[in-house]
């Protein structure tokens, strides 16, 4: 199953940073959000990702290109004018595509565009800017046993998103982006989604939040995996800085493949 990232957006309200390159490049712990979030499916055995780029997409090129690089122990022997010898190396076993799907494209028509690099009924998708501790593994057993058309995570982190009203089966009952509410149960990402629901995408102007998912949850094929667990987005420096806190200290409750390390 593919994993879909979606890394076009602009990033304006972290603008101190992403003015420079696209939010989900911004660095925490020494590596890009994108990173952190790819190395979290890959934990659980998902290594095919397709990004959706827009805003600065040569950035994301230039890091995906230069990686197995960055992550051997190289020779380089200018003696004999020979190709650079890798000695060892640890990068990780990802088939990433890259796509750009434009500027100005709104999150449903990203999607669209991606279409035709997808293969099985079912894939991933997520932000590029946000961390999780959900068990995707889970998620995904969870998806394929409702058999409906979208599953979404949801999560509580406070009162300035919007909110998501769930029923005893877990069915989503009303679905309502930007409403402000404390407490309410909000949008995390860390989807699993059908192929069909890319029927609901007019253009590169649709929103998914909005006439797609809410489309598909008045029909009664959204449903919610609620998560207690860990959860954050980076829309500020203010959270950057607390992911940033949470690597230093060890305690970042996203980094499982840290934990399967350290067991080694």
């Amino acid at each position: 199953m593919k994993v879909v990232i979606l890394a076009g957006g602009y990033g304006t309200r972290i603008s101190e940073e992403s003015q420079f390159k696209p939010k989900p490049m911004i660095e925490i712990g020494e590596h890009p959000i994108l990173w952190h979030i790819m190395k979290e499916y890959s934990y659980y055995g998902f290594n095919e990702f397709i990004i959706c780029a827009g805003y600065k997409q040569h950035v994301i090129k230039q890091f995906f290109a230069d990686y197995y690089l960055h992550r051997s122990d190289v020779t380089f022997d200018f003696t004999k004018g020979r190709d650079p010898e890798i000695l060892f190396n640890t990068s990780e076993p990802w088939k990433v595509t890259i796509v750009d799907t434009g500027l100005g494209t709104m999150t449903g028509g990203r999607l669209k565009r991606i279409a035709p690099y997808l293969d099985d009924d079912d894939f991933l998708m997520t932000y590029g800017d946000g961390v999780c501790s959900v068990n995707i593994k889970e998620l995904v057993k969870f998806h394929k046993k409702h058999g409906k058309l979208a599953t979404l995570t949801t999560v509580q982190p406070g009162g300035r998103f919007g909110t998501i009203d769930i029923n005893p089966d877990e069915s989503v009952t009303r679905f309502t982006e930007k409403r402000k509410e404390d407490g309410g149960w909000i949008n995390g990402g860390y989807m699993v989604l059908n192929q069909k629901i890319l029927d609901y995408i007019d253009d590169d102007y649709t929103v998914f939040e909005k006439e797609p998912l809410e489309r598909v949850c008045r029909e009664g094929e959204l449903m919610a995996y609620r998560f207690d667990g860990f959860w954050q987005c980076m829309d500020t420096m203010r959270d950057k800085e607390y992911l940033e806190s949470l690597i230093q200290t060890g305690k970042a409750p996203w980094t499982v493949w840290e934990k399967k390390y350290r067991k080694v």
